[in-house]
């Protein structure tokens, strides 16, 4: 059978020739290299036919700008560790980094990092989500492993290092409704709170957070130059973030700790970083017993300032230890414990008084847009923040019944079942 000799093509065409091993070949221009060369795919197949089918499916993806670039053919592995130190850590909060390099070196490298990157299929994924959730992992942590490999993979995608985000198309299990679970707390229960909160140091932090939902990062993060009292509203500019220590020991004479435990452990992190997002600056109204509170603080503080002398660390903080300095997220958190058992109130994450904040707001009739100013929420997902955030109590829902029964069948509507006559059928 006479077979097609190889022929000189114009740059920038496919070149296609059977070989004397007896199969079809081709060489795809496919780009130029990092150093300016044009670079040029070799396939082979048994057929003309299937050769060219190739060809085609390279030559489409080289058009669209997802073909797979020389010299880089990543694994997942050595991708994501790319990506994590060398791409998101300076363009991401610490918070943030510290998050995908857990999930990174916990769940993803052991798991998928194997695989070539331009190979990974969604199944992949699936599949180390169900063994993470075997052995023992919530499904929130299989979540949070997918956000961080579906962002890394969409960089590895817009950079041409792989064709698609299997991350983007693989399924994350199912979470159990936790956003439904969260229960704000009552006005009585918050006024059992406002009673115990009275006896104990930094009363007003807990304020803050009860009655304008502010984040535990800021309010620990604000300092007295945020704070007019005399117009009575303080500025959310900052947030404090959670200590990060590195070991002070040297290696010849290791404590044989962790380094938050390390008796010469030193701090890598810095207190505080500004908020980013406009919707996160912002002005937030004072109630009048709140400001009576922070002066009433302001002026504790003081005494305790000049009672610890030379002892006092010095700082700008509101809120602070009881020598002075920036209050720890960690001993913030277990204070908040030790005031829901000392008010007798049911325990509650110390997030789910932003929740209350809310709701309460939303009780009162506050307008939308003041309510997504004084929590902080982005226009853009503010209505899925009210969503996620504003809770319908039952007295609330007990009151729209009875306002369409008037409104439909009169003010002398009555209920049809009393409630004590209910046999639950």
């Amino acid at each position: 059978m006479e077979q097609k000799k190889r022929t000189r093509r114009a740059n920038g065409e496919t070149a296609i020739y059977f070989g004397k091993d007896g199969r079809w070949h081709a060489r795809v221009p496919m780009g130029f290299k990092d150093n300016g060369e044009p670079y040029r795919r070799h396939i082979t197949r048994p057929s003309e036919d299937a050769l060219k089918d190739e060809v085609k499916r390279l030559e489409k993806q080289r058009d669209q700008g997802t073909a797979q670039q020389p010299g880089k053919l990543w694994t997942v592995e050595k991708w994501l560790w790319h990506w994590v130190e060398n791409i998101a850590k300076d363009v991401v909060s610490e918070n943030t980094y510290d998050g995908y390099e857990v999930a990174v070196r916990v769940h993803l490298v052991p798991g998928i990092g194997k695989h070539r990157i331009d190979r990974l299929e969604p199944e992949h994924l699936e599949s180390l989500y169900r063994r993470m959730q075997k052995n023992g992992s919530k499904p929130a942590t299989a979540h949070q492993a997918h956000r961080t490999a579906r962002t890394a993979l969409g960089e590895a995608v817009r950079r041409g290092h792989a064709a698609k985000n299997a991350a983007a198309l693989a399924k994350p299990p199912r979470m159990e409704g936790d956003e439904d679970e969260i229960e704000p707390y009552s006005v009585e229960e918050v006024q059992r709170l406002l009673i115990a909160v009275n006896k104990r140091r930094n009363s007003a932090r807990w304020m803050l957070a009860l009655a304008l939902g502010l984040r535990q990062g800021e309010t620990l993060g604000l300092r007295w130059s945020d704070v007019d009292l005399d117009n009575e509203y303080l500025k959310l500019r900052r947030n404090r973030l959670r200590p990060k220590y590195a070991h002070g020991c040297s290696e010849a004479s290791p404590c044989g700790r962790k380094a938050g435990y390390c008796p010469k452990r030193e701090q890598v992190r810095r207190e505080t970083k500004n908020t980013k997002s406009r919707a996160g600056r912002r002005a937030v109204p004072l109630p009048g017993p709140l400001v009576v509170m922070l002066r009433a603080h302001r002026e504790a503080q003081a005494r305790e300032r000049a009672a610890a002398g030379n002892l006092w660390t010095a700082s700008e903080y509101v809120f602070t230890k009881q020598l002075g300095g920036p209050l720890s997220p960690n001993t913030d958190y277990h204070d908040w414990k030790k005031l829901l058992g000392d008010a007798g109130v049911r325990d509650a994450r110390l997030h789910d008084a932003r929740h209350t904040a809310a709701t309460v707001l939303m009780l009162l009739g506050v307008p939308d847009r003041v309510i997504d100013q004084i929590m902080g929420w982005e226009p853009g997902t503010s209505s899925r923040m009210r969503a996620r955030y504003l809770h319908v109590p039952d007295a609330m829902l007990k009151d729209v019944a009875r306002k369409i029964a008037e409104a439909i069948w009169g003010p002398s509507a009555k209920p049809t079942v009393d409630k004590d006559q209910d046999n639950g059928a």
